[in-house]
């Protein structure tokens, strides 16, 4: 008998400590269609999200009655909500441009901010936003759905750790889909992703931000010396107010990015390739590389799962604030996205200017 009560603590002790190992946190908004995957970890119990501010009673009673949540989770103003609740962190599920909003109402608390990408609507949002970070000394996160593909960070390791494919010479990133509206995306979504102030453009922010992403992690957090950008609206009849297609070239040293990013693929795509002096590599998707050499054949493999606390967005920022990792030029990192919305802003100049534009 003693045995079977032995065993029944330790396996109550042992819940109590993964209950309590569970991140609380706040969601600033709910018009971000990703939001979908918090609320998906939140149903298998793997966060607990103890507050929600959301000021459209149409989304609250949407997410409220399918994930049975209280009404006291619900604050229609994050300021307010952090009066009530202490989260380990705020993670932002509203317009790119209200991200500044989420950060000055967090920051002063000392509560860490993850936003969806990208960071900031402008270069003037982006540097008040790490003003913050640093004066009030949180951690300020951008989430990628493509940091925790296992191809981009083995593709990563053989690039630049293992050096198997030389110097880089040249990165091509595609990012897109047919389009938000044709996708399917919720009202409220695709309502702010093609208002130019609340999203800052079309596809070129939705989709060149990954490009942007991969390429100053890729370049050892380095700032492109120029950047170009070429913008069409195929689809006006649609996207009346924002571009749809999008092309941007980075110019460094000795290597040239090109971020190819649109509303017009004909499907969903999420690749890289990056051409080295000696070989090539490319994450064809989230688990699978694409390798050559020269005088060889192209070689498709498929790559093992990520570490767990590199694997999800939850997991990695439950180790940052727990100081098991550190982010300093990661993809997540404020350093690497800072540079992102940097370039977007060139780009978005280069297209209406016509002409390249230098980074300062």
């Amino acid at each position: 008998m003693q045995k079977f009560i032995t065993i029944a603590l330790l396996a109550f002790f042992s819940l109590q400590i993964k209950a309590q190992s569970k991140l609380n946190v706040v969601l600033a908004g709910l018009s971000h269609d990703h939001v979908n995957l918090i609320m998906d970890s939140y149903k298998k119990g793997e966060v607990n999200i103890i507050g929600i501010a959301e000021e459209n009673p149409v989304l609250v009673e949407r997410y409220k009655t399918r994930f049975k949540l209280a009404d006291s989770v619900f604050f229609t103003d994050l300021k307010e909500l952090l009066k009530h609740r202490k989260p380990d962190a705020v993670l932002a599920y509203n317009a790119i441009e209200d991200h500044l909003m989420v950060v000055e109402a967090a920051a002063p608390l000392g509560i860490s901010v993850m936003v969806e990408k990208p960071l900031a609507v402008s270069v003037k949002h982006a540097e008040r936003m790490t003003a913050l970070a640093k004066q009030y000394k949180i951690h300020l996160l951008t989430n990628y759905e493509t940091t925790w593909y296992p191809s981009n960070q083995e593709a990563y390791k053989r690039i630049k750790q293992n050096n198997a494919i030389g110097d880089i010479r040249k990165i091509v990133a595609h990012d897109g889909h047919q389009g938000p509206k044709e996708i399917g995306v919720s009202k409220e979504f695709l309502n702010w992703l093609t208002d130019p102030k609340k999203n800052g453009g079309g596809a070129i922010i939705d989709f060149g931000c990954y490009g942007a992403n991969l390429m100053t992690w890729l370049m050892n957090g380095k700032a492109p010396i120029s950047v170009t950008a070429i913008t069409h609206q195929i689809k006006k009849d649609v996207y009346p107010n924002v571009d749809d297609d999008a092309t941007i070239l980075l110019e460094y040293p000795t290597a040239t990015g090109i971020i190819e990013a649109s509303w017009n693929w004909p499907f969903s795509i999420k690749d890289m390739e990056v051409f080295g002096k000696t070989g090539y590599i490319q994450a064809v998707n989230s688990n699978t590389l694409r390798t050559k050499e020269e005088r060889t054949s192209y070689q498709v493999e498929e790559v093992k799962s990520l570490a767990p606390v590199y694997s999800n967005h939850l997991n990695y920022l439950a180790a940052l604030l727990k100081n098991e990792i550190k982010s300093e030029n990661d993809l997540s990192s404020l350093s690497n996205n800072v540079i992102v919305v940097k370039i977007l802003e060139a780009a978005k100049r280069s297209a209406k200017e016509g002409r390249k534009i230098l980074i300062d």
